[in-house]
This record gives structure tokens, C-alpha cells and sequence, in this order.
């Protein structure tokens, strides 16, 4: 394989020449000499391709280190063979410095523990991989101590890539007046390092370990300690360039600090031993308005008097961005008046403490001076979270604005003077419109660092240029300000090439020469940081980018029809690596598989698209992939910039499976109305077959399903049997209301279905239910029917069209099949107005409830609310947890994210394993430990069988069923899911009764399926 690269290594040129590695020799080498996992595949090497940053450069493979001891032997091997090596943490880099041609070593899954925290020195040993987070947790929750430096990717970035970059975020102000300094390297008190020639070395203040290289460094230091003094700026935040004055005596020669900051271009990280300070137990939020962005930047040293433990900045434009996405609409309305604001945090032992450090600095200001406009003071934690999470979704609120060109990093981090922020900020604008771009401003205010994301055109040759004049003009703003390029993110490939304007070309050599004592062959992440390539080179976009224009089903009406811009949606944040909070991505959360986040499937479509390498829509790594995608809809609610990977996994599916009959399993539940209405015909024969030994274990076999999983009885009769034999009311004078009888509920669980009835009544409503065979189709999009799911959709359209267009709300019992017509309808190509309509008025039971502000009736005791990932990308749970509460329940809300049932996914036996860690995370472990007089609510069907499958002893009710319970009993007896006749037992029972048309009927119905779906492509 040709690589990139010097002619010589230590003659000043950018990597233009080629050298060669022997890449199977390579990979061989390292099968053989690694316990950890070594992946040269080209879905591997392209998940690997891109992170947050502009650029694109397919690794030479990836190496997923298990000890310290498969470090040592990957770095040996790579030296064997002349391959270059980076390292990798969290891949959130946003300068391009976690991609380039070399031998990836991602410490992430495995080399991320806590190996010790002195609570007596303040310092924690930690590996490379370990997440800032896990911690932070640790030591706040044993000793109430933390690290500093908390970059806005504090859940999921790593120490390595924090050391790496240098990293800093909003509490860098706490760790610069009450610890070691602001930035990461200021906090590092030893790293344990390896060389690419195979020493590995303690380096510390006062030694690298080793005398030679001791020598060397100072020889380095004591020619450019004057230079060094001259041009490194004083202030908190020059992360550009290395470290070199870290080596200066009034600093101790501190090498390890040296080190940090150096982009993986010097050395490997094996460990580091980091400095830990203590976190006030008690904050307060002060958010101060102003009549602009720049006052707002005028008002921080007053501010910084009083030692903020953090002092953030926003601008209007980040609000109106915000606004205009729908993001944190309701945290908006709390911050005063202003066009401008600062974020103040303060801390103390208690929340008396912290308030009163707050009310000395509102005491020395003055509205309608400085350009003050307003103050607020926060009393409640909660809402103090929520202005916070305002600040930290900057990025994504910046990137895909309706109607506005896309945002680039590229420019997106620099830093001047805290005491020149004003003026900076007033320059910026101007600049920025004289080249025709435009950004929202916001970031670390009190450390004189500003976040953009610019308007930047990255594919056509003049876009490129321009964007590159206007770094030059940028840097020179900067620097004349007393500033550095960079005052969080690095140097990378974004900015290496602008370094001699702020530390000059013989500054630069002396980087040079640093490189060299650590790195001579320099194989270190070459063409970063020195000697880098160009800024325009590499780009993932740039004047070559041509994706293929392919045929859809979904109109991606936020990415303008556009299926391409849709796999480009994803910036790299990583916020899908999450281990835990929130929806996304519970495939990640269980497996700590980059292809198993939203990002890493993302990347891999976009290498499908863009790529060499896969194979358009027919690649197996992509299926891969896309097969461990729950579809729970997490990412389009939880991303930062919505990306929407079940709709892009239905899209491929539909495509992979063009022409070639599915598994057994996408037909047996994509067509599950159709096998459930034939079962329903003879419910008694189905369910003996289904729930009787060992006759259920060829039902299983026939449909696909994982022999661990017990195939849920039918009910008989029907919802919409039971709908058609009761006495209709009158309903006069009542507001008439679309029931939807989903096929989960209608077929399996048609009490739940009748609650749902009695509890409209209640509401005074007229329900109807339509008596025609109708289905969203839910199945079908997780498994890519896309042509039989828009025929359900015409379907369901045209039958309700007179109700659709009288405006009569269309209420749904089943989350997913709600989510449906809220969302995909939204989506698929070709449907008319009256699909919108339809998408307006459909309504969750209890958003639908909330809104007829329904008094329910009392019921006092606990309930655990497990929410269904669809509802909470629909609009929320926030109206089940308040009717609930409404009734006198006290309500935990579990922060459980998806049950990992989702659907018919995890009944196939390939998924069973992830199905079950999924629900194991949180949810199945909180209902073991509830009392049984706690009432367990899921208002999901898959939901309630996860439960109900995973060990628990527990059934959950769905909210109508609580609502029955409230007004049948008035009180919560043990184990409350057995006062109704639809308990498990009872379905066994009637089970004895179910899916044994599952071996002739049901049989009969998958192949019938089959023939029918096949037709249908």
C-alpha cells in the first residue's frame, strides 16, 4: 500500500512523497502478536476515515488493544513494517488530528478504567481509554473531588484525546483559579509513554525518564527560551503549538506537560496520572443579559473578580438558531432579556454559599450600565441544567439550520485575551461579512475563547479559496489581539499550517526539533501538526465530491431530498458514544462498537455513497452495521443534529433486499397484521401451538425466533371484536375521537385496548374505531418494505380521509404505530396533503388526555414509568409521568432508554444477546428491585414483553389499564398487573390456546406473506 510521506525524515517538507507498507505482512504481524482485535477490513478502516473535522483519510487498518501489552506489540509491529501510528480516543476531534494514513489504535473499548484516585494527593492514575465522566463520577460521588478541564463531549470523550488536544470547557475557570490551571496539560502530573523506537518512559516534572533525552530537551529549551518567552502569549487558553515553555525552569521542565497537547505526534499514551481538585457541592446559576454579544464579552473581567467556577457566553444568534430547530424551546424563556448573555456558575459548600457569592457580584452591577439589560438568578436545579444543556448543544445547533447553507468547523475555536474579548467580538462580525459568512458566537467567554461554526463552501474550488483567505485575515485579528489560533480543539490539519504567523518559522523549528528527539523516523501521525499538510488538503468535500444520485423512497424533507446530505448530516460529535443517559444509542451503550453508534453507521453510508471501497446498497459491513440499529429513534431526538438512522437503515434494507427474498423473521413480523388476522380466525389453535411444549419450539423455528423467547399469545376476542358487539353510546354532544387499533393491541392485548376506551369516555369524548382491516405498517420500515408500507399508508389515508379532513383526532394506544403517523408518514415519498393532516392530529393516549385537561381518577401509591423510545421521540412522556402524577402516584421515571425488545428485532436469535444487555443496562434491574404493590407502567407493547421475557416476575400496565385500576379499585393491591384478566398467567392459559395456526394457519400466513412481499418489489 502506498502511504504518504516524507523523502527523508527529518528534511522539512510536507508529506508529498510515497513510501510503501506491506499491509497484509502488516496485518499478519499483528493477528499474530495481539490479544486485542485487529481490523484491516474497509468498513473498518472507514469507520475510522473521518471524525468531527473537515477531512477524510482512509487508515491503514485499526488495532482495538485489550492490555498495555498489545500497545507495545502493535507500536512494534507498525516499526517492524514502517507503518505510521495514531492514536484514538473518543474520536471527537475537530482539526483533523484523529485521521490520517496510519495504524489506528482506538484505546476506547477496553483501555478505560480507573486504576487508582489518591484522595490525600488529589490525584487519579487513569487509562488512556477511560471517559472523563466515569471519573469524575467516581471521585465527586467517594471524595467529592473532580478534574477540571470539561469539554462540552465531557460523557464520552476520553483522557487520552483530552490530553491529546489539550483540552479545556466550561470549568476550566474553576480549575484556573482553585487548581492547577485551566487547560489539560495544566493538570497532567505523569504520563506513562512509548516511543516509537519501543522505550516506554515515566515523564514527569523535572524528567523524561531519560537522561539522553533529558539533554536534548534542554539543549531545546535553553536555545529558544527567550523566543519561546517573547512569543507564546500569556493567557489561558494557547492550546496551539507545543508545549515548549512548559520546559522553561520557572516551570519545573515539566515534560509530561510538554507532552500533552502534541496531537499523538510525538509519542503514545499508555497511562497518565492527573491532578484532581475539589467540587463544591452546591451550585448557582447567574445569567446576566446584555444588549449584545460583544458587551456581553466587555462584562467578563468584572465578572472573573469574583472567581466564577465558570463564566460562558451566548449570542442572540444561537438563540434564534435554536429557536428555529425547536431546541430547548422551553429553556429559552428562562434566560433575561438580552441580545447577549453570560452563563455565571458559582459554587460553595452549600447552596447558601453559592447564592450569596452570587448576590456580591449582582450587588457590584448595575442594569443599564456596561450594557447590562438584565439579571436572573436560579434557585432551582433542575432549570440550572436545562440553561446549561442550552450552551453545550452550541454545535448542533449550528450545523443544519432550515434554509440556510451548512456550517464547518475551521475556524471554531480561537482565543484571545479575556480583557480583549469585547473588542475581538466586534471585529469578528465585520470580518466574517466581508467574506459572505455568518455563525452564531458562544463558548468559554471568561477565558476569551469563541465557538463558531461558519458558512464555509468546502466544494468548489473558489469556496475553497476564499474560505483560505479568510483564515489568513482571521489569524492575523487573532493574533494581533495577543490571541492563539486555537484555545480548545488543536492544531491538527486545520490550523498546523498557520502556526508560523503566531510563533514564527524559527519557533516552528524548534517544534520541529522537539518532534524529532521523541519521534526521529517521524511515523508519529505525520502531517500534523509540523510539517503538515495543507489546510485544503484532505478534505472530505472538497472539488471531487460527486455522490451518486440514488432513487429513494423517504423525501428527507430536512436534508432537501437529499439522500447523500442526509449520511453527511452526522458531524462527529460522538454524543451516541454515551454509556448511559438518554436513548441513543443502546446498541453502542452494550457493545462500545464504534459501528454500533449513529455515528459509525453514518460514516459507513457515507463511505457507501462516497467511498472506494462498499459496495452501493449490496455491502455486507454496512448491513452489518445497520443490523444492530434498534430503530428506536433516539438520534432523531437525541443527536445534537438529528440524524435519523432508522429512516436511513429502512432506505438501505429496502435497497439491500431489491429483488432477494428476506429471512424468515422479516416476514413473519414485517407482516404481522396479516399472520395475526389469519391467527385471529381460529386464536385458541394458534396460541396451544404458540404456548405448549415442544410444539412452540417449531413455532419459533418457523418464524425465526430465538428459542430463549416466549411468542405472545392472541386474544380472543378481538379489540375490534369486542368494539362491534358492545352497545354503541350516544354520542351527542361529545367530541368524537379516531381510536387506532394497532395490530399489537387489537390482536394481543385488546384489554389494554378496551381501558383505552373507557378512559376517552371518562374524558367525555365519542370513540370510534374503524372496523376495516387498517395497519401503519410499523413492521414493515424496520425490516425495508418501503413499497408495502406506503400501500398501508394510502390505505390508512384514504379511509380515514373524512375524518382526516373534519379535523377528528386520531388517538393511538401503541407508541410505535403513533409514531408512525407522526413521523414517517411525514417522510414517505408521494403521499398527499391528507398524510400531513393525518401526522397533525395523531395524538400518544396520554398527550391526547392532556390535552382535554382530563381529570383522572385517584389512585395513591408508586409507580415506575418506563417510557417507549417512539413516545419520547414523538413528543415526549412528559404528559404519562403528569396524568399519573395527577392521579396522587408518586412516579420515578426511568432513565432506562430503550428495553432492547424493540419490536421483532429482539426476538430473532442474532440480536437475542444485545436485546438482552439492552434491558439489563437499567430497566430490568429497577423492576426486580420494585416493591409489588409498585405498579410498573409501559405503555409499549414491546416494552411490556422485554419485562415480562427478561427475568423480572413483573408485568407492566399500560396507562389506561392504571386509569381502570384507579376508577375499578381505587387502591394498588400487590402485584397490581394481576387484577386484570390479561395477566401472563391467564395468557398462558389462553395461550394454552395461541400460534399453533403458527404450524398450520400461521405456517399458511408467513408463506402467503412471503409470496406477497416478494410481489410487491
Amino acid at each position: 500500500m502506498k502511504i504518504p510521506a516524507k523523502t527523508a525524515a527529518g528534511i522539512q517538507m510536507r508529506p508529498v512523497a510515497v513510501d510503501e507498507v506491506d499491509v497484509r505482512a502488516l496485518e499478519r504481524g499483528l493477528r499474530r502478536s495481539v490479544e486485542g482485535e485487529v481490523r484491516f477490513s474497509p468498513g473498518d478502516r472507514g469507520l475510522y476515515s473521518a471524525t468531527g473535522a473537515n477531512y477524510r483519510q482512509l487508515p491503514i487498518g485499526v488495532v482495538i488493544p485489550r492490555t498495555v501489552d498489545d500497545v507495545i506489540a502493535t507500536v512494534a509491529a507498525c516499526r517492524e513494517h514502517g507503518a505510521p501510528l495514531l492514536s484514538r480516543g473518543g474520536g471527537t476531534g475537530l482539526a483533523g488530528q484523529t485521521t490520517n494514513t496510519a495504524v489506528v489504535i482506538d484505546f476506547s473499548k477496553y483501555l478505560n478504567r480507573i486504576d487508582e484516585i489518591d484522595s490525600g494527593r488529589r490525584l487519579a492514575r487513569v487509562e488512556p481509554g477511560l471517559i472523563l465522566d466515569h471519573l469524575r463520577k467516581a471521585a465527586e460521588s467517594q471524595h467529592q473531588l473532580t478534574f477540571g478541564p470539561d469539554p462540552s463531549t465531557h460523557e464520552y470523550c476520553t483522557f487520552g484525546g483530552m490530553i491529546a488536544s489539550n483540552s479545556c470547557g466550561v470549568r476550566s475557570v474553576m480549575a484556573q483559579f482553585y487548581g492547577p490551571g485551566p487547560r489539560t496539560s495544566d493538570n497532567v502530573h505523569e504520563l506513562d509513554v512509548l516511543l516509537y523506537d519501543g522505550r516506554r518512559l515515566q515523564v514527569r516534572e523535572g524528567t523524561s525518564g531519560d537522561a539522553e533525552i533529558d539533554r536534548r530537551l534542554e539543549e531545546l529549551r535553553d536555545r529558544y527560551a527567550a523566543l519561546i518567552r517573547e512569543r507564546y502569549p500569556d493567557i489561558p487558553r494557547r492550546v496551539s503549538g507545543y508545549n515548549l515553555d512548559d520546559l522553561l525552569p520557572e516551570k519545573g521542565f515539566h515534560v509530561a506537560r510538554a507532552l500533552a497537547g502534541t496531537e499523538s505526534t510525538c509519542v503514545t499514551i499508555l497511562g497518565a496520572t492527573v491532578h484532581l481538585l475539589h467540587s463544591p457541592p452546591a451550585r448557582s446559576l447567574l445569567v446576566l443579559g446584555y444588549e449584545g454579544v460583544a458587551e456581553a464579552g466587555d462584562g467578563v473581567m468584572k465578572v472573573l473578580e469574583h472567581k466564577p467556577l465558570g463564566l460562558e457566553g451566548v449570542d442572540e444568534t444561537l438563540i434564534e438558531d435554536m429557536t428555529m430547530l425547536g431546541k430547548h424551546k422551553e429553556d429559552l424563556s428562562l434566560l433575561p432579556d438580552g441580545r447577549g448573555w453570560l452563563l455565571v456558575e458559582f459554587g460553595g459548600e452549600t447552596k447558601e454559599e453559592a447564592d450569596d457569592r452570587a448576590h456580591a457580584l449582582m450587588q457590584e452591577l448595575k442594569p443599564g450600565t456596561g450594557g447590562l439589560t438584565g439579571m436572573k438568578l436560579y434557585d432551582d436545579p433542575p432549570a440550572e441544567r436545562h440553561v446549561w444543556s442550552v450552551r453545550e448543544a452550541g454545535l448542533g445547533a449550528t450545523a443544519f439550520l432550515p434554509g440556510k447553507p451548512d456550517t464547518y468547523e475551521g475556524w471554531e475555536d480561537s482565543a484571545v485575551p479575556p480583557e480583549r474579548l469585547g473588542d475581538y467580538l466586534r471585529a469578528l462580525g465585520p470580518l466574517a461579512a466581508k467574506y459572505g459568512y455568518e455563525s452564531a458566537l458562544y463558548g468559554h467567554f471568561g477565558q476569551g475563547c469563541i465557538h463558531a461554526r461558519w458558512n464555509f463552501d468546502l466544494k468548489t474550488d473558489g469556496g475553497i479559496e476564499t474560505y483560505r483567505r479568510f483564515l489568513d485575515e482571521a489569524s492575523d485579528l487573532v493574533l494581533g489581539l495577543g490571541g492563539s489560533l486555537s484555545g480548545e480543539h488543536g492544531d491538527g490539519q486545520s490550523r498546523a499550517e498557520l502556526l508560523p504567523r503566531m510563533f514564527g518559522e524559527e519557533l516552528v523549528e524548534a517544534f520541529r526539533e522537539f518532534k524529532s528527539i521523541w519521534d526521529p523516523d517521524w511515523k508519529m501521525n505525520p502531517g500534523k501538526v509540523v510539517d503538515p499538510y495543507r489546510i485544503t488538503d484532505n478534505l472530505r468535500l472538497g472539488t471531487d465530491y460527486a455522490p451518486p444520485q440514488v432513487e429513494t423512497h423517504f423525501s428527507y424533507p430536512a436534508d432537501n431530498g437529499d439522500f447523500a446530505h442526509a449520511t453527511t448530516r452526522c458531524v462527529g460529535i460522538g454524543k451516541c458514544r454515551r454509556t448511559a443517559g438518554g436513548v441513543m444509542c443502546p446498541s453502542y451503550m452494550v457493545t462500545r462498537e464504534e459501528k454500533h453508534s449513529t455515528r459509525g453507521r453514518a460514516h459507513l453510508l457515507w463511505e457507501m455513497l462516497n467511498g472506494e471501497e462498499l459496495e452501493l446498497w449490496r455491502d455486507q459491513e454496512v448491513f452489518e452495521a445497520l443490523d444492530l440499529c434498534l430503530s428506536c429513534k433516539g438520534c432523531t431526538n437525541d443527536c445534537p443534529v438529528n440524524v435519523d438512522l432508522p429512516t436511513l437503515k429502512a432506505e438501505f434494507l429496502s435497497h439491500y433486499y431489491g429483488g432477494r427474498l428476506r429471512p424468515r423473521t422479516a416476514y413473519a413480523f414485517g407482516l404481522i397484521d396479516q399472520t395475526a388476522r389469519l391467527a385471529s380466525k381460529a386464536p385458541g389453535l394458534v396460541n396451544f401451538v404458540t404456548q405448549t411444549r415442544p410444539l412452540d419450539a417449531l413455532a419459533k423455528l418457523t418464524m425465526g425466533v430465538s428459542q430463549k423467547r416466549h411468542i405472545p399469545p392472541f386474544a380472543s376476542p378481538t379489540l375490534k371484536e369486542w368494539f362491534a358487539r358492545r352497545p354503541q353510546p350516544d354520542g351527542a354532544g361529545r367530541r368524537r375521537v379516531v381510536l387506532w387499533a394497532d395490530t399489537f393491541t387489537n390482536y394481543f392485548h385488546a384489554p389494554i385496548g378496551v381501558a383505552a376506551v373507557e378512559a376517552l369516555e371518562d374524558a367525555g369524548c365519542h370513540v370510534v374505531i374503524p372496523q376495516l382491516h387498517l395497519c401503519c405498517g410499523r413492521p414493515l420500515y424496520d425490516y425495508g418494505m418501503l413499497d408495502l408500507a406506503r400501500r398501508y399508508a394510502e390505505r390508512v389515508v384514504e379511509h380515514l380521509r373524512e375524518d382526516i379532513r373534519a379535523g377528528v383526532p386520531v388517538v393511538g394506544i401503541e407508541p410505535s404505530c403513533v409514531a408512525v403517523f407522526k413521523d414517517e408518514l411525514r417522510k414517505l415519498k408521494n403521499l398527499d396533503e391528507d398524510a400531513e393532516r393525518l401526522s397533525k392530529q395523531a395524538f400518544h393516549l396520554s398527550e391526547f388526555l392532556a390535552q382535554l385537561e382530563y381529570e383522572p381518577p385517584r389512585l395513591r401509591g408508586k409507580a415506575l414509568l418506563h417510557g417507549h423510545c417512539h413516545h419520547r421521540a414523538t413528543g415526549g412522556i412528559s404528559p404519562e409521568k403528569e396524568l399519573l402524577e395527577k392521579m396522587g402516584l408518586e412516579v420515578e421515571e426511568l432513565d432506562s432508554g430503550c428495553c432492547g425488545m424493540a419490536g421483532g428485532w429482539g426476538y430473532e436469535p442474532g440480536h437475542y444477546d444485545v436485546s438482552m444487555a439492552c434491558g439489563e443496562r437499567v430497566l430490568l434491574p429497577k423492576v426486580r428491585e420494585a416493591s409489588p404493590e409498585t405498579l410498573v407502567v409501559a405503555d409499549g407493547f414491546s416494552c411490556r414483553s422485554q419485562i415480562e421475557q427478561g427475568g423480572t416476575g413483573r408485568s407492566a400496565l399500560h396507562v389506561s389499564e392504571v386509569i381502570r385500576l384507579a376508577r375499578e379499585r381505587g387502591a394498588i393491591p400487590p402485584y397490581p398487573e394481576r387484577a386484570f384478566s390479561d395477566t401472563p398467567s391467564d395468557r398462558r392459559r389462553l395461550g394454552s390456546v395461541a400460534l399453533a395456526v403458527g404450524a398450520g394457519a400461521f405456517i399458511a400466513g408467513a408463506a402467503l406473506g412471503v409470496v406477497r412481499a416478494y410481489r410487491s418489489k
